[in-house]
């Protein structure tokens, strides 16, 4: 949306979701790495990075059938606040740390503007959808402590 790009395409998934004959883990000793990961403190994203890269496995909707968020929602691990939410609120914190430090930067004015705007488009959306409570509401002096 605040870009100067058309998008962009990529190369699309397979349709048929089968188990690979080639991977050599079943269904549950991906999902037991799933939730040992994140009882670490892993995120989400980082699950997903960290079985693609040292676990060799594709995808874990592919071979458990479901997504990461649905292991981590059936064993109760699902964070409070939705990740990309997180990381936008730890980027808006970054910016208004640098604008404490440099009043007059107003390229950075401008892209706390638009990241704040993103995550009041998402607070907006996942209370809609009933993943945050119809109460939250995006404040950033309470953010900046609970990333701490």
């Amino acid at each position: 949306m605040h870009s100067r790009k058309k998008g962009s395409s990529g190369s699309t998934r397979p349709a048929k979701l089968e188990i690979l004959p080639w991977f050599p883990h079943n269904a549950e000793e991906v999902e037991a790495k799933v939730i040992e990961l994140a009882r670490k403190g892993e995120s989400m994203s980082r699950i997903g990075i960290e079985l693609r890269d040292s676990f060799g496995t594709p995808l874990v909707k592919i071979i458990t059938g479901k997504k990461i968020s649905q292991i981590l929602r059936e064993n109760d691990l699902l964070p409070k606040i939705p990740e990309d939410v997180l990381f936008l609120s730890r980027k808006a914190v970054n910016i208004r740390h640098h604008l404490e430090e440099n009043k007059k930067d107003l390229e950075a004015r401008k892209g706390l503007n638009r990241t704040e705007s993103k995550i009041r488009r998402l607070v907006k959306y996942y209370r809609r959808k009933g993943v945050l409570p119809p109460d939250f509401k995006y404040d950033p002096e309470k953010i900046k402590i609970f990333l701490r």
